[in-house]
């Protein structure tokens, strides 16, 4: 005997005929909706966190190919105060300053990709006197900092040709791409924009970069670097970076240190990335090799080690730190020529930063403190108005805008 159900149209579908009894009907459920993605933001500029850029920048749709110009940028202030300001005549003990006046427009898919990042910036580190935006924009990296056009004929194979964010280090040029206000005893030694032409190719989990360039913005096209980075899984990472000139390069610039510039550089970088924590330990090597013909009368090195790290407390608030040690050696007066190399020939040094950091949406504001000590310096090459402080105190602000 069959059993009919009093409304069959409401179970046309989902109802099911079951003999000896009762015919039970069960409504379908409603399919589940996929969750719709995030929206991420544009590939350049890098960020390190734990800023993070617009998701959602301005976008240009050109037409019927579907291409996509995507405009967003920084505008940022900075503001700090420190003791024992460096070197007399070349620093102050406190600074209001424009750290990032910057908008970037990007092409980054296709055949042909592009990137140009134009404006003001400033480039404060730790142990240097701080310069500001106006005269490091003029006197370093230009108006347009960094911009390139890129060839993507496959998915693992590119080429970049123009100015070009640097392979070597853990800490990228400009403030809010950092975990930091202020970059690192480490960041001071290595290179930040290179011009030149670069290649990258990645096979499965490995990524492999190299570049002929001028390494330290000499504008002497005889720099060769190259990056090796190996993902072992979704929260490890390591990486292996040089970088050396293979010729000889007998001038300075603001942007060109002599003695860096005419030497080599190595990271061993490892990135711990799971849940709310980043944690980035890294090594460096630096050496110049003894050059009569450029001055340099005798060889040097400089060995530093760093941890960086970060630890999200939820969606807007976040904490950020970063340890330095690094040592020199050398003697004579080779390093005496570049105030960019440590504070003398057999100098050290050791750094503590912490950065709480808040953001929501397109807003952000966040907090430094930062101690360097310094060792076995030089006179005059160290802090305060004599150069023979061993060490310096900095307090800083900064906060603004990723449009």
């Amino acid at each position: 005997m069959i059993r009919t159900i009093a409304n069959p149209a409401s179970i046309a579908l989902t109802s099911t005929l079951l003999f000896a009894g009762v015919a039970v009907a069960q409504p379908m459920p409603a399919p589940e909706m996929p969750m719709p993605m995030p929206p991420m933001p544009p590939p350049n500029p890098s960020m390190a966190g734990p800023l993070s850029l617009n998701p959602a920048p301005f976008t240009l749709n050109l037409g019927p190919l579907g291409d996509k110009i995507y405009v967003d940028g920084a505008v940022t202030g900075l503001g700090f105060w420190q003791d024992n300001a460096t070197r007399a005549g070349a620093d102050s003990q406190s600074r209001l300053d424009l750290s990032n006046g910057q908008i970037w427009i990007q092409k980054a898919d296709g055949i042909f990709q592009f990137y140009v990042q134009g404006g003001i910036y400033s480039l404060p580190a730790l142990g240097l006197p701080y310069a500001n935006s106006h005269q490091t924009t003029e006197l370093t990296y230009g108006w347009v900092p960094v911009g390139f056009v890129k060839i993507a004929p496959t998915d693992n194979f590119s080429v970049e040709v123009g100015k070009l964010p640097t392979l070597i280090g853990d800490e990228y040029t400009f403030t809010f791409e950092n975990m930091n206000i202020f970059r690192g005893l480490l960041w001071d030694q290595e290179t930040a924009i290179s011009r030149g032409v670069q290649v990258n190719y990645t096979m499965g989990p490995l990524a492999f970069a190299v570049s002929l360039n001028d390494g330290y913005y000499s504008n002497r096209y005889n720099w060769i670097s190259g990056s090796a980075a190996w993902t072992i899984d979704m929260e490890n990472s390591i990486s292996f970076v040089g970088g050396g000139n293979v010729g000889h390069t007998g001038y300075a610039t603001p942007a060109t240190p002599l003695l860096q510039n005419n030497g080599s550089i190595f990271n061993l970088i490892y990135t711990h990335s799971a849940g709310p924590i980043v944690i980035s330990p890294y090594l460096q090597y630096n050496s110049v090799a003894a050059d009569p013909g450029l001055g340099i009368a005798h060889g040097a090195s400089a060995t530093g080690v760093a941890l960086l790290a970060s630890y999200a407390f939820n969606d807007f608030l976040k904490l950020a730190g970063r340890v330095e040690y690094i040592d020199s050696s050398g003697k004579g007066d080779s390093l005496a020529q570049s105030a960019n190399l440590l504070f003398g020939p057999g100098s050290n040094a050791f750094s503590f930063t912490i950065t709480p950091t808040f953001q929501y949406q397109i807003f952000y504001a966040r907090a430094e403190w930062s101690i360097v000590t310094a060792g076995s310096t030089v006179p005059g090459f160290a802090f305060g108005p004599t150069g023979r402080s061993t060490s310096q105190d900095r307090f800083a602000v900064e906060a603004g805008v990723l449009f």
